[in-house]
């Protein structure tokens, strides 16, 4: 693995114009690294682009991750002016519904939806920046939740879809065995962000940790010797779950 975090390296960080994303984005330019962030609300991400471009160099792209197109352009753009991809943080996700509804009325739109968003979008940006990511010994980190693993009221859509993500997550890290990039599945357990609150409306949420607090032990996962693959539960590290 080349040195974490080298001036000049490259991330894309989805869904970074507020929340976890952002507080992830934040540390990543102050560490010199050059940034391709998303989002799907024009005004927050022009925000953002402000707030970080003050520290480095970022390319802020309006879109949804489920868009094929928006994908292509993340990579596009990432290697065009930057020239290389060395992490990339699949932090954009969806709860399908506010409130979350259980899973007898859970509907095929929204269940799709949720899937296309958690599930394929990670997997497809994935696949584009691979190329990238071998030459440089990249790391692909895949944002996760405790859903994907405890069965949670009325969570079923969610849950089981960070389920899904986690279990490609560890077949991905197996096929990438040798190529010098790795895997992190992280979770950063409960927070007071913006989808949480739309998870539970009307739910006291100011008790649990702000994003920013929790941010800085993704980053010290990501720097942190492992091997291929690693689940990291971030509010108990120093703590790997699995590794590989």
């Amino acid at each position: 693995m080349n040195e974490w975090f080298e001036k000049g390296h490259v991330a894309i960080v989805t869904g970074a114009s507020k929340g976890f994303g952002l507080a992830v984005a934040e540390l990543l330019a102050a560490r010199g690294l050059r940034l391709i962030i998303d989002a799907r609300g024009g005004e927050a991400l022009a925000a953002a682009a402000e707030r970080l471009g003050a520290t480095t160099e970022v390319i802020a792209e309006i879109g949804d991750v489920t868009d094929g197109e928006h994908v292509h352009r993340l990579v596009t753009r990432a290697e065009e002016r930057f020239g290389r991809i060395d992490l990339v943080v699949n932090n954009a996700s969806t709860i399908g519904r506010s409130p979350l509804p259980h899973l007898e009325s859970l509907s095929p739109n929204v269940f799709e939806r949720i899937y296309q968003t958690n599930v394929w979008a990670p997997l497809h940006l994935v696949q584009h920046a691979l190329p990238s990511l071998r030459r440089n010994g990249g790391t692909i980190v895949n944002i996760t939740s405790d859903a994907a693993l405890e069965a949670y009221d009325s969570w079923g859509g969610y849950g089981s879809s960070k389920a899904a993500l986690e279990h490609w997550s560890r077949i991905l890290a197996v096929e990438l065995d040798g190529s010098n990039v790795s895997v992190i599945v992280a979770d950063p357990g409960n927070m007071d962000t913006e989808l949480h609150r739309a998870a539970e409306p009307g739910v006291d949420l100011s008790d649990l940790p702000q994003a920013d607090a929790v941010a800085p032990r993704l980053l010290d996962a990501i720097a942190s010797p492992r091997g291929v693959y690693a689940r990291v539960i971030l509010q108990q590290m120093p703590s790997y779950a699995e590794t590989r």
